[in-house]
């Protein structure tokens, strides 16, 4: 929020250009073995140690090409500037591989209470850094030295508190046992980090560094509520559903409980997002952000697809079915191909709109998959997705036409949309008695009994 009103949109233009990077960088901080060692049931210290210096090793060389490459990425989007950046960028891959294991075992041993501080501590720390240099006058590099920042105060905490160093041993077997299932979730995670940030390459080619700014800033703040409903859950139920995985009867019964809870959350908050997208963005960031607007509020029509489909993948990787998991992103990615040629030739809202039918057929296959996986039929994680997504449409529309009847101020306006939405889609779940609300009911209900147990 600060460093959007200290900065330009140009300068979270050029770091958007080089978000590819980044998300190569995600990727190739665990090279996919890392999902392997949370679904093996059996894990030595000698798998471990050896998937810390594979890492490493191909982190490190990483580094070296991307650094050696900066002026052909610069020549591509042909702004020099980028040059500087992409060397020091490079060093975002040794960074990533460096906890990369460390965070692996938290997620195995379901300790994310660690994993948690450590974001915390280092997102805050790297804010700080980052809000100081733009105060300096730094311009984009503030952002440059907040990123790389809070990589490194991330590794001190995890090196510190993570209770596990790497030993002195290796061995090519441990690796070959792990990367049957390792290898082909490696690719399908650099399939879907290259195809997930090629709409900032596209852009960043063809628009000026603003406009990508502008899209950037709405796409991340659309991502960041998203993360938030389904985020958490998603990096749990996969090791709590790995555990289970031969207990089909209790797998699917924790499969469609955290559907059910998923689907109620999702639209919950993108419901009240679009209704508040303008007041939200010119609120926190201020009015020079007033382009992203525009791109928010079509972005947030196609922002159910990912935590419904993170949530039905996590069925076919928990299982172990590796083979189906690739060839599933492949599909999805090949469909997200056609759509990024409506930004080539008709320009960004085109392919925001393009999203929303992208988002639909990823989530049909998803659901596809992941029903023959577990021998359902697919109206079971269909009618809920159906379901949730009229009663938010029909709550937001009705919210529409309360507030085009008053006349109050930005602040008070912002409070009566989102109350009436929220107690008009909660409401509407408890007349229908949708699964969805049950679920969520249940849960309150039960850390609310935990609460007042821990105070008696």
């Amino acid at each position: 929020m600060v460093l959007a009103r200290l900065l330009e949109p140009s300068d979270f233009g050029l770091i958007a250009m080089l978000m590819v990077i980044v998300g190569i960088a995600e990727v190739f901080s665990d090279v996919g073995l890392g999902g392997a060692l949370i679904q093996r049931s059996s894990v030595s210290p000698l798998h471990y140690s050896s998937v810390f210096y594979f890492n490493l090793f191909i982190a490190s060389l990483l580094a070296l090409i991307t650094f050696f490459s900066a002026e052909v990425i610069a020549d591509f989007y042909s702004n020099q500037l980028l040059t500087p950046l992409t060397q020091t960028i490079s060093v975002l891959f040794i960074i990533k591989a460096l906890s990369s294991v460390q965070a692996i075992r938290l997620k195995k041993q379901l300790n994310y209470g660690l994993l948690s501080k450590a974001g915390f501590v280092s997102s805050l720390l790297s804010g700080v850094v980052g809000i100081s240099l733009a105060y300096s006058g730094l311009g984009v590099w503030a952002l440059m030295v907040q990123i790389i920042s809070q990589g490194v105060f991330f590794n001190i905490i995890i090196w510190r508190y993570a209770a596990w160093k790497p030993e002195l041993i290796f061995s090519l077997q441990a690796l070959r046992q792990l990367w049957g299932f390792g290898f082909r979730m490696f690719l399908s995670g650099l399939i879907d980090a290259i195809y997930r940030r090629l709409d900032f390459l596209i852009i960043g080619k063809i628009f000026s560094a603003a406009t990508l700014g502008y899209y950037h800033r709405a796409r991340q703040f659309n991502e960041l509520v998203i993360n938030y409903s389904s985020g958490s859950l998603m990096s749990v139920m996969f090791p709590i559903l790995s555990k289970v995985q031969h207990d089909l009867p209790r797998f699917k019964n924790i499969v469609f409980k955290g559907f059910y809870i998923l689907c109620f959350v999702t639209f919950l908050l993108l419901g009240g997002l679009y209704l508040n997208a303008e007041d939200l963005i010119v609120f926190l960031f201020s009015e020079k952000w007033l382009p992203s607007v525009g791109y928010l509020e079509i972005l947030v029509l196609s922002g159910f697809g990912y935590p419904l489909s993170a949530l039905l993948v996590n069925v076919l990787s928990s299982r172990g079915n590796s083979k189906a998991f690739l060839k599933l992103e492949i599909m999805k990615k090949s469909i997200a191909s056609i759509n990024l040629l409506n930004a080539v030739y008709f320009g960004i809202e085109v392919y925001l709109y393009g999203l929303i039918v992208t988002a639909a057929l990823s989530v049909l296959l998803n659901v596809w998959f992941a029903s023959k996986e577990i021998e359902v039929s697919m109206g079971r994680f269909i009618k809920p997705i159906l379901l949730q997504m009229i009663l938010a449409i029909t709550s937001v529309l009705f919210t529409l036409e309360v507030i085009s009847l008053i006349d109050v101020n930005v602040v008070l306006e912002f409070l009566i949309k989102s109350t009436i939405f929220c107690v008009l889609f909660t409401a509407l779940n408890y007349v229908l008695k949708t699964k969805s609300y049950s679920e969520i009911y249940a849960l309150i209900k039960e850390r609310v009994g935990k609460c007042k147990s821990v105070e008696a």
